[in-house]
């Protein structure tokens, strides 16, 4: 009961018209994001950053979260209609998407893809009010040894269960790491690795360093895949209302299949460093070992949309839990709002919920509304949302560029900020060209800082030991789980090498 009394007065909160407008404004924004591809939900998110000191943290918390919801949703239209991906998370949609769209279904393709979103909204919300308390509740409990051992847990993931190769995202964190520790010494006051410098003494903000590495870079990549190329496909980018009657059948029809994608893409954002990006392939990848006749994915089978969204956006929402709870960002993105609420003079973690309860449960009301919202935006708006893929990319690059400096200026007035884009820019590129995941580099660009204090508090509690880790029950859970992590990749090398072996034979 106390959960419901706080979840109606952040629907209190959420529902008044300014919350509503910046709400919608958000979403209008976060659907344009998605649809442009080279401009992802997290680089939108930090470019319209520094815009929200002007407003209450409560209405910037609802307005930057729109942002990644439209994102989500925004990232679909692209994929079914194109095959081009507006968002990482979206590839998989193009697999089943595209095929039903040349096959003239686009309607119901487009359609099952938003509704299938606002299910995994919904059900990933329903989980995110019922694990929200009881786990904040949980972290009041924590001390700093167990703060910097969930801290580990964090980045042994993106090791331990990441995609990319373990060597190179040990270097992406490492990097993110070191950015943080450039300027005064958090204990002693006295500057460091800022070589001289007096600007380096306030060390890298975080903003202009994710719009370069997210924006500029990726504008960089898409801009050299795409210099080329023009829109020339005629498609059918309306949806009908038979369409939305077909496609609410067809979800009906594979209900348990939606529930169980939405459920496994909630846990999987959840998870430090994951996202939505892992989830939708995870969902499409059991959707189709399950299915009755696998050999109809990647033809136009509806269920290879269906799980693979719903999976996504249940990430999304389940990714804001950690954040919100204990400061830990389950995806870039929350990472970037982990940011902002720094920026707001707030610290995420248990006390959060004690301290601003009307932010708190205004951001989880919000997931309800932001769903349902963005769901009838799409259904009504599709035309002109897939009608900005139409315009030249050679007049809305700069018009990109451009924005990304502006954000990084206001945020402090320093022309070192947008050096920082730029240049950033440029080694997000290298980094993608490279195959260097930039997720971990975010993360630690965010938490080094409080790595750093927990650890050093923690020991200065041991008297220098780190047997501390190890000797409290809860942090020596999360140490033991962290060190499983970090040392998987090499039971894995271990396992393939004796593998070899026995295909081999001996001799």
């Amino acid at each position: 009961m106390e959960t419901l009394a706080h979840l109606m007065t952040g629907f209190g909160v959420a529902l008044q018209p300014f919350s509503l407008l910046m709400m919608t404004l958000g979403l209008l924004l976060g659907l344009a994001v998605g649809v442009l591809p080279g401009l992802g939900g997290t680089a939108g998110v930090a470019l319209l950053l520094p815009l929200t000191v002007l407003v209450a943290p409560e209405v910037a918390i609802i307005f930057l979260a729109a942002i990644y919801w439209g994102a989500l949703f925004g990232g679909v239209i692209t994929s079914v209609l194109f095959a081009i991906p507006g968002e990482p998370w979206s590839v998989a949609l193009i697999f089943d998407g595209y095929p039903m769209s040349k096959q003239g279904k686009s309607g119901l393709a487009l359609a099952t893809s938003f509704l299938a979103s606002f299910v995994g909204i919904i059900i990933a919300a329903v989980f995110f009010v019922a694990a929200a308390l009881p786990l904040a509740l949980l972290a009041l409990r924590f001390g700093p040894p167990e703060m910097f051992a969930i801290m580990m847990l964090a980045f042994s993931t993106f090791v331990g269960l990441g995609t990319g190769k373990p060597s190179k995202t040990l270097v992406s964190t490492a990097f993110g790491l070191l950015l943080t520790a450039v300027g005064l010494d958090i204990v002693t006051g006295k500057p460091r690795l800022n070589f001289g410098s007096i600007t380096w003494l306030s060390g890298f903000h975080f903003v202009p360093i994710t719009i370069g590495m997210f924006g500029l870079g990726e504008i960089l990549i898409d801009g050299e895949d795409r210099f080329t190329t023009v829109i020339k496909d005629k498609v059918i980018a309306k949806v009908g209302w038979k369409d939305v009657r077909e496609a609410w059948s067809e979800i009906w029809k594979f209900f348990p299949q939606t529930i169980a994608a939405s459920v496994m893409g909630f846990f999987v954002g959840v998870l430090p460093g994951t996202g939505a990006t892992p989830a939708s392939f995870l969902g499409y990848g059991l959707a189709k070992q399950y299915s009755k006749d696998p050999d109809k994915y990647g033809k136009g089978a509806i269920e290879g949309i269906i799980a693979p969204q719903a999976a996504a956006n249940a990430a999304g929402t389940g990714s804001l839990l950690p954040m919100i709870t204990l400061g830990i960002p389950g995806s870039p993105t929350a990472a970037v709002l982990l940011a902002g609420l720094y920026m707001w003079g707030l610290w995420p973690g248990p006390r959060l919920f004690l301290e601003q309860p009307v932010f708190v449960w205004g951001l989880i009301a919000s997931l309800f509304l932001a769903g349902f919202v963005c769901l009838i935006i799409c259904l009504v708006g599709t035309p002109m949302l897939a009608s900005i893929m139409r315009v030249p990319w050679g007049i809305l690059t700069p018009i990109i560029v451009v924005a990304c400096f502006v954000g990084s200026f206001v945020m402090r007035n320093l022309m070192f900020d947008v050096w920082c884009t730029l240049i950033f820019g440029v080694i997000g590129y290298i980094m993608k060209k490279l195959k260097y995941p930039l997720a971990p580099l975010a993360v630690a660009l965010v938490l080094g800082d409080m790595t750093e204090r927990f650890l050093r508090q923690s020991l200065i509690l041991s008297d220098g030991s780190f047997g501390i880790f190890f000797t409290r029950p809860i942090a020596a859970v999360c140490s033991s789980f962290a060190l499983l992590l970090f040392l998987l990749p090499v039971v894995k090398i271990i396992r393939g090498k004796k593998k070899a072996k026995a295909t081999i034979g001996p001799g």
